[in-house]
């Protein structure tokens, strides 16, 4: 009978202890979490989507192609969402990775993941920054998060 009780007691601080950790980890995340926007000349330019559904770290990208031609207003034609790889949030940063394979194929079908960071600036604002690209003078996209 004790080892019964001993069993029940045990397994029931494991789960409140899981519960707190995810808890935890969920509010630490929380300001990073949502749809989060970028524009480039009054244009969509990146829609990122971060959640924690289901208490793991997961969302996507959309990514939109800017082109403009002789004598025509400059277009943003979406692209195809990419699942976000390895998401980790560290502080008021999160990265991931995001394939490369559809950019531009066929070239780009052998490519390696790109990795990106996205940094809290402000409540609702973030730099969005392309780790592969070396260039230290190469932009940081800003993201503002959004309602919906």
């Amino acid at each position: 009978m004790k080892i019964k009780i001993f069993s029940t007691v045990a397994a029931f601080a494991i789960l409140a202890t899981s519960a707190i950790a995810q808890s935890n980890s969920t509010a630490a995340s929380a300001p990073l979490l949502g749809v989060w926007r970028c524009e480039m000349h009054g244009l969509p330019a990146v829609t990122l989507t971060v959640t924690d559904e289901g208490g793991n770290l997961n969302g996507a990208v959309l990514f939109y192609l800017h082109k403009t031609e002789p004598g025509k207003a400059e277009t943003a034609t979406p692209g195809v969402p990419e699942p976000l790889f390895n998401p980790k949030i560290d502080g008021q940063t999160l990265t991931f990775q995001v394939s490369h394979r559809r950019a531009h194929p066929p070239g780009s079908l052998q490519d390696a993941p790109v990795t990106f960071r996205v940094k809290l600036i402000g409540p609702d604002k973030a730099e969005f920054v392309n780790e592969n690209e070396h260039d230290p003078n190469a932009p940081a996209y800003l993201l503002t998060k959004s309602e919906y």
